[in-house]
């Protein structure tokens, strides 16, 4: 079972650098509590955005030179008179 580190206000407001900046640089997710009471979680920022995956590729593996027509707003009105 994977434990999260916590750290106390106290921490927080005295020994920042050391006791949450440090861990957070290192992608660490800390529990804020305050005389044992759970306050939060503080959540280390994401350092890079994730690519996405080239859709163009991959529809074009699945269905090759195929021509996709997809009209969403002609299918939702054909399910929406039918009902």
């Amino acid at each position: 079972m994977c434990t999260m580190k916590t750290v106390t206000v106290r921490e927080v407001t005295r020994e920042f650098s050391r006791k949450v900046e440090a861990p957070l640089r290192r992608g660490e997710t800390l529990v804020l509590r305050k005389r044992k009471e759970v306050l939060g979680r503080i959540v280390p920022e994401r350092a890079k955005a994730k690519e996405y995956p080239d859709f163009a590729a991959r529809q074009k593996k699945i269905f090759g030179n195929r021509r996709i027509n997809l009209n969403v707003g002609e299918i939702l009105r054909k399910e929406r008179n039918r009902l």
